[in-house]
């Protein structure tokens, strides 16, 4: 018997990007697509790619629940019999086949991670969907295996939810994602050590392209800096060291916090 296979997309806005991922979806699709609305925000429009469900969650528009809202997504997949379980980010274009690759590889206790290409603000009139292929250019920060093979790795530190699969029952033994977290920053990092601990592998699946749509960088928003504090402290408590010290380090290079690793500092600086 075949197993079905969930999408799992999680938006507040975005709408544009919605539609976009879609139509994109549409050339490979899965038997379901959960989509959970973080707020007040529409339900997905134009063309259905496939049966389509969606969730909402309360939401402000400051503090995005999003490991709320990605749990939210698979126990509404697991309930409509997902055996396969594919998060993509909003903003992810799916090449064609990834659909199909994650479905192939989501036999053994792995999270699935395919090549994830950040793309440039799109050209007036939009990107061309039907030739997504000709954009394909990995991150570099990620590895991009050749078109069919898995690579195992154990720097879990690198796994990111963008675009990610594991099968249901790896999801429940993982536990899904710490709701401790609110906002933006660290929930990924402290689900991929859950992941580790629970014994699952890390592998990077080679063809399971997905294109990011091209948007500033959210960490640089305003009032983003609270969020990445706050989780940065939660994840400190939970696994003994700091997150993102990129992140931090840009924070603290930027006059916005005080963070210095060896003594565990880290606050907000008063305005």
């Amino acid at each position: 018997m075949t197993t079905r296979t969930a999408v799992i997309t999680i938006v507040h806005g975005r709408e544009r990007h919605l539609r976009n991922q879609r139509a994109c979806l549409a050339a490979d699709p899965p038997d379901l697509h959960v989509v959970v609305v973080m707020g007040d925000g529409p339900a997905p429009e134009g063309p259905s790619p496939c049966r389509t469900v969606v969730a909402r969650l309360p939401a402000r528009a400051d503090l995005l629940p999003l490991a709320a809202a990605r749990n939210l997504g698979a126990t509404t997949a697991l309930d409509a019999g997902a055996g396969t379980l594919v998060f993509l980010d909003v903003d992810c274009l799916p090449a064609p086949g990834l659909v199909t690759r994650y479905r192939a590889a989501a036999r053994t206790p792995a999270i699935l991670c395919g090549p994830v290409t950040y793309l440039p603000p799109p050209p007036g009139t939009g990107y061309p969907l039907d030739d997504l292929p000709a954009w394909i250019d990995p991150h570099p920060g990620r590895p991009a295996p050749p078109d069919g093979q898995a690579v195992e790795d154990d720097r879990w530190h690198l796994f990111w939810s963008l675009s990610f699969a594991l099968t249901a029952r790896t999801w429940t033994r993982v536990g899904g994602f710490c709701e401790r977290y609110r906002g933006y920053g660290a929930e990924d990092t402290d689900f991929a050590l859950s992941a580790d601990r629970a014994g699952a592998r890390l592998l990077w699946l080679g063809g399971a392209h997905a294109l990011h749509q091209h948007h500033p960088p959210t960490r640089h928003q305003p009032g983003v800096e609270a969020q990445i504090v706050d989780n940065a402290r939660v994840f400190h408590a939970r696994w003994g060291w700091w997150p993102m010290p990129t992140w931090l380090d840009d924070l603290r290079d930027r006059g916005l916090v005080d963070f210095d690793p060896a003594s565990d500092t880290l606050r907000l600086r008063s305005s």
